[in-house]
């Protein structure tokens, strides 16, 4: 009795887990079903001769087999045939070739069995679990989520969500400056979902330019009501972001409207994002203009375009050099993940001087390291004239070069033209 009872328990157990999965009835029943008959195949070869009858409500079920009556001696399948002798001890009617109907007691196939029923109905659920999983987040790819933070890890966090779901925060989709305790609450943008070897986990991204223009989507109604479209957005995460809108009404500034009244839309962002800098820009199909916005807070002399290659050499006054390139290289980094064009800034040159008074560097190879000279060329500047009108922070970021290898080099050239 003890066996069938753990039997029962099973039914109550499977029970217990569609409560907190979430699983209909339907599935439920089928896989409880399988799981008995896939038992059953295993020990008799077959499972066509037997009805499964699930009651999950009651948490019990019914197993029973069907057998043809057979004369004693032609009994060749004691799984599929019952002898007549036999069948006629459970009623004196019946004879050969009529089917005979009894419950089956499944604590009667033994332990074993009911291990296996235990194991077979474990790898059902996991399996269940997991496409569960899988398929519930595959559809909130791109959406912001909120989740509990449970376990902090020097790689990743691990979260769960209401249903008690986990879900990965990468060291790497977080912004550098994120601090969390166990049990705050994170909010992130479901970046994607892998699913190796059928074994879904969902990778959650605060990083991602995504997760600013979801942010921006709640704060902004326009954008929801399709008045205003965000068209670009680069990041530096933490640190700095440019996002580009444009309006399909005249009435609306799309600008205005993101940042609001004195700030007010974008400020909860900004917090979110732990004080990201935020600049909006009014997005342009014009190239030229785009990448002058791109570069704003600094003002553009001219611009010189190769669309081919996608670069660009702009040109500014030496006040505006610093503005342009921005601390770090990020305004100068974030213009050109924006626009996808390749940035060069440079001085303008003073009225009067030649450009075809320059040098090429390769010239230059007795006094200054062909390692350097390749380092510069690598960045696209070969004249001259051209490094010394490079802002030296340009220089030394997009060369890769120590402070004062760049000062030597700018000596160098410097002394030439004096000369």
């Amino acid at each position: 009795m003890a066996k069938k009872e753990d039997a029962i328990s099973m039914v109550d157990t499977f029970t217990e887990f569609k409560e907190l999965k979430n699983i209909d009835r339907t599935t439920m029943v089928s896989v409880l079903e399988e799981s008995f008959r896939s038992v059953i195949a295993k020990m008799f070869g077959s499972d066509e001769n037997y009805d499964v009858i699930v009651n999950p409500d009651k948490g019990d079920f019914e197993i029973w087999r069907n057998r043809e009556v057979v004369a004693d001696e032609d009994l060749t399948d004691s799984n599929k045939q019952i002898p007549l002798s036999e069948a006629q001890k459970i009623d004196a009617s019946y004879e050969v070739g009529e089917e005979v109907t009894d419950e089956v007691d499944f604590a009667k196939f033994g332990r074993r069995a009911i291990l296996n029923l235990r194991q077979t109905l474990a790898s059902k659920i996991l399996e269940l679990e997991k496409d569960s999983l899988y398929n519930k987040y595959i559809d909130k790819v791109g959406t912001i989520i909120s989740a509990e933070v449970y376990q902090i890890w020097k790689k990743e966090i691990l979260l769960l969500d209401d249903d008690g779901n986990e879900l990965l925060l990468p060291k790497t989709e977080q912004i550098p400056s994120d601090f969390y305790r166990k049990g705050e609450t994170a909010r992130a943008v479901v970046a994607r979902v892998d699913n190796k070897n059928n074994n879904p986990k969902i990778i959650l991204s605060r990083t991602s330019p995504l997760f600013l223009q979801r942010l921006l989507e709640q704060e902004v109604p326009e954008i929801n009501d399709g008045l205003i479209t965000v068209k670009k957005i680069a990041r530096i995460p933490g640190e700095r972001a440019k996002i580009a809108v444009e309006s399909y009404d005249d009435r609306i500034d799309p600008v205005g409207a993101c940042v609001g009244v004195k700030g007010s839309r974008i400020h909860g962002i900004v917090r979110e994002l732990r004080n990201e800098n935020i600049d909006v820009i009014n997005y342009t199909a014009n190239t030229q203009l785009f990448i002058q916005r791109a570069l704003s807070p600094a003002k553009i002399s001219s611009i010189r375009l190769n669309e081919e290659e996608h670069k660009a050499e702009v040109f500014l006054k030496p006040e505006e050099v610093s503005l342009a390139i921005g601390k770090n290289g990020q305004n100068i980094k974030l213009a050109s993940m924006l626009t996808e064009y390749t940035i060069d800034v440079f001085r303008e040159l003073p009225e009067g001087v030649a450009e075809d008074e320059d040098i090429y560097l390769d010239e230059f190879r007795d006094e200054i390291e062909g390692w350097v000279i390749d380092a510069i060329k690598g960045i696209g500047i070969d004249t001259a004239k051209s490094v010394l009108n490079a802002p030296r922070e340009m220089l030394i970021e997009k060369a890769d070069l120590e402070e004062e290898t760049v000062d030597d080099v700018l000596r160098i050239l410097r002394k030439e033209f004096e000369e």
